[in-house]
């Protein structure tokens, strides 16, 4: 007779508060592929970790975390950088281009309406997709060469990470609705810090401000228009952009899926 699945923590316990960032969370407990739930306890997402306090690294300890993929650019490295002994790292660059353009007209005076700045965020998904191809089949690579547990962020743990997050799910089969609330639940979660605000509300309207440091079904949406227009689905991008052939979802889906009892 097979062993009960364990029982997944309560959905209030897929974040797991810290001091040093506000959008580390598990991706545990979704319901995958024929119905096998996503491991707990494998698999984090967050914000940057430059600003872990002792407590934050002992927690990560505990929770057996050895990995840390980063998708932040050169700056914001940077100027947030770690070196935390107990993970090791993976620097995986995607530049933020052009939402650093963005930011840099806006410090000099230029002016960005609420619907340009949805526009931007748009371009900046399909630039994920379609140059940012080559970084997540690395990211997938990741996934397969090692079983210990990993977080995988940028800097706000939204849009790179929030990228890579949907892509990982939609690997394991997850639904798309569900998905889609995983992306948003950054919206309830994520905090700027005071400094960073302050900063930018220097230069930047605060209209302006809500969509770049907020996420919108817009903006996953039009993730997958481009998808759709150069790969023709999700699993074609998967299998030809990412090299997740039946082999490897095979192997991605024994790794991160718990077997139905």
């Amino acid at each position: 007779m097979s062993a009960p699945m364990p029982t997944a923590p309560a959905a209030a316990q897929r974040h797991i508060p810290l001091h040093g960032c506000s959008n580390f969370r598990d991706l545990g407990g979704y319901s995958g592929h024929q119905g096998q739930r996503l491991r707990w306890g494998q698999v984090y997402r967050s914000d940057h970790l430059a600003d872990l306090s002792a407590g934050d690294l002992a927690q990560l300890d505990a929770l057996g975390v050895a990995r840390a993929v980063d998708f932040r650019g050169a700056q914001e490295r940077a100027q947030h950088g770690y070196d935390w002994p107990q993970l090791q790292q993976h620097s995986l660059v995607i530049e933020p281009t052009l939402v650093h353009e963005a930011m840099q007209l806006l410090k000099v005076g230029g002016h960005l309406s609420v619907a340009d700045t949805v526009a931007l965020m748009q371009a900046t998904y399909r630039g994920l997709v379609v140059e940012s191809a080559p970084v997540f089949a690395r990211w997938f690579a990741l996934l397969l060469e090692d079983e210990r547990p990993l977080v995988f962020h940028c800097t706000a743990g939204k849009d790179r990470t929030g990228w890579a997050a949907a892509l990982l799910l939609h690997a394991l089969g997850v639904a798309p609705e569900v998905i889609a609330q995983d992306y948003l639940l950054t919206n309830q979660l994520y905090r700027r810090p005071a400094a960073l605000a302050a900063q930018a509300a220097q230069h930047i309207p605060p209209e302006v401000l809500h969509v770049l440091w907020t996420v919108q079904p817009a903006f996953l949406d039009s993730a997958y228009v481009a998808v759709a227009q150069h790969w023709g689905s999700i699993h074609a991008y998967l299998h030809e952009a990412l090299g997740l052939g039946p082999s490897a979802l095979a192997q991605l889906r024994g790794r991160y899926l718990q077997p139905a009892a």
